[in-house]
């Protein structure tokens, strides 16, 4: 027969926090300390209750928390047991790490170890407390009294409301969209992967600048593409090996920042817009502008902005856009606009794949943006960016490192270290820091002595004594 639990009567009232809290402490303190063995019976709700004079609710919430927790189970009709626990297995503290490649992988598996932000000169995003929260708590807060609509699937096309403020945005960028256009994806990350899925086979060819983005890079790859890289200059790519390596290769996509490109910050001129899509009518190839850094860019007469696809009008050219870069890294909604035929198909293909995207996610970005509050966090973002790469530009020229062709606006700074890149960032993360070697922007993943610095997490002293100390020695 099962041992039935007895508990000490005097111990709850000298316990501290809510009534649910302290019996949950109690009985996984006696489970712990082995005063509880696995079988034994507890008492039913209603003799735990009037032992320790509490509520029925407050044991059924206390018992329910220790079933999720692993402590206790339920029986159907006979009542609450103590759980057998089978012990933890432990990582060896003693064990030596494992060799690991400094690849893409390498760079995306350290960025996601949760260092400080100022320990990662090389991450992709702008430190928490550079964002605004409360925006995005309270529009998560009103989005949650609307549960009705919450508990299913949402439209594979996307939240309605949200694709309609889009097209209000796209319009503020001269670009005429439907809201049939759009189509929602888990950032820009999935919107690449749909369109890439939709248009290459194995053995087709993608191109992407050099550098550029090293993300996509593996992903294209796993589906059997061939990358090539079209070297980018200042004021965007050299046309002229575009040009030539189109007739050459006769891709089907190129994937490109037009705005703040990833990893030089640098824009697309008009004259280049112009050449790269005269290009690519010539040699018949579908243009994705990735303009995920859209919202950083201040947009004014002074900074001018050319995207491809407002010369375009979503004819040739698929755009691409997100928030997770200035509202929340967790906050995975993107977007893809397109022709209406294409962004039906990718629609198709996006629920093939995954149904539809969280709608809750989309809810929270629709109310920030329709709100009127997003203006303002970004002009102080964008201000603050300004202070810090001033300062970081000042600091890069005092330790003797060249950052080439610095934009006036974005996070980035693409930075001339005169040393192997790979060697410096194997010291940093030696020494806990996290930096992003020019060899992973590019296709060809050659050793370079160029490095991504995200000017948001330049603050801390130690990576600039790193710097003085390593910077030209390797």
């Amino acid at each position: 027969m099962t041992n039935t639990v007895q508990l000490d009567h005097s111990l709850l009232s000298r316990e501290s926090g809510s009534l649910v809290e302290q019996i949950v402490r109690l009985v996984t303190a006696k489970i712990d300390d082995k005063l509880l063995r696995g079988g034994m019976r507890m008492p039913s709700i209603r003799q735990f209750a009037d032992t320790y004079k509490v509520s029925r609710f407050t044991v059924v919430e206390a018992y329910d928390r220790l079933v999720a927790a692993g402590y206790l189970e339920s029986r159907r009709g006979s009542g609450f047991y103590v759980r057998e626990r089978m012990p933890l297995r432990l990582a060896r503290q003693d064990a030596a790490p494992e060799a690991s490649q400094l690849d893409v992988v390498w760079l995306v598996r350290n960025m996601f170890q949760q260092l400080p932000p100022q320990k990662m000169p090389g991450s992709g995003l702008l430190p928490p407390d550079w964002l605004d929260a409360d925006l995005v708590a309270n529009a998560l807060r009103a989005v949650g009294r609307q549960n009705q609509n919450l508990l299913q699937y949402g439209t594979p096309q996307g939240f309605l409301p949200l694709r309609q403020q889009l097209q209000l945005k796209l319009a503020e960028l001269e670009i005429a969209a439907t809201p049939e256009q759009f189509v929602t994806t888990a950032g820009v990350t999935q919107a690449l992967d749909l369109v890439a899925r939709h248009f290459v086979q194995p053995g087709d060819t993608i191109f992407v600048d050099d550098p550029a983005w090293f993300l996509m890079f593996g992903s294209f790859a796993a589906l059997g593409a061939k990358l090539v890289g079209i070297p980018r200059l200042a004021d965007g790519p050299d046309v002229e090996k575009l040009a030539d390596l189109a007739a050459l290769h006769k891709p089907k996509l190129y994937v490109i920042n037009s705005v703040l490109h990833n990893p030089t910050s640098a824009s697309l001129s008009m004259a280049k817009a112009f050449q790269v899509l005269k290009i690519a009518e010539q040699f018949d190839f579908t243009i994705v502008e990735d303009d995920i850094y859209c919202d950083m860019h201040p947009g004014s007469s002074r900074q001018a902005a050319t995207r491809i696809t407002a010369l375009d009008q979503l004819r040739r050219v698929i755009y691409l856009g997100g928030f997770s870069k200035t509202l929340a890294a967790n906050l995975r909604v993107g977007f893809i606009a397109a022709s209406p035929e294409l962004a039906r198909q990718l629609s198709d293909r996006k629920m093939l794949s995954t149904l539809t995207t969280s709608e809750i996610g989309e809810r929270v970005v629709y109310r920030v943006l329709s709100e009127g509050h997003y203006r303002k966090h970004l002009d102080r973002l964008r201000g603050r960016l300004d202070r810090a790469r001033e300062k970081t530009l000042r600091q890069l020229e005092k330790a003797g490192i060249a950052a080439e062709g610095t934009a006036p606006a974005g996070m980035f700074v693409w930075a001339d270290a005169a040393c192997d890149t790979n060697i410096l960032t194997e010291r940093a993360m030696a020494e806990g820091f996290l930096l992003a070697p020019g060899s992973l922007f590019s296709p060809r993943q050659l050793p370079s002595t160029r490095m991504r610095l995200n000017v948001a997490t330049m603050a801390d002293p130690g990576i600039w004594r790193f710097l003085d100390k390593h910077v030209g020695k390797s």
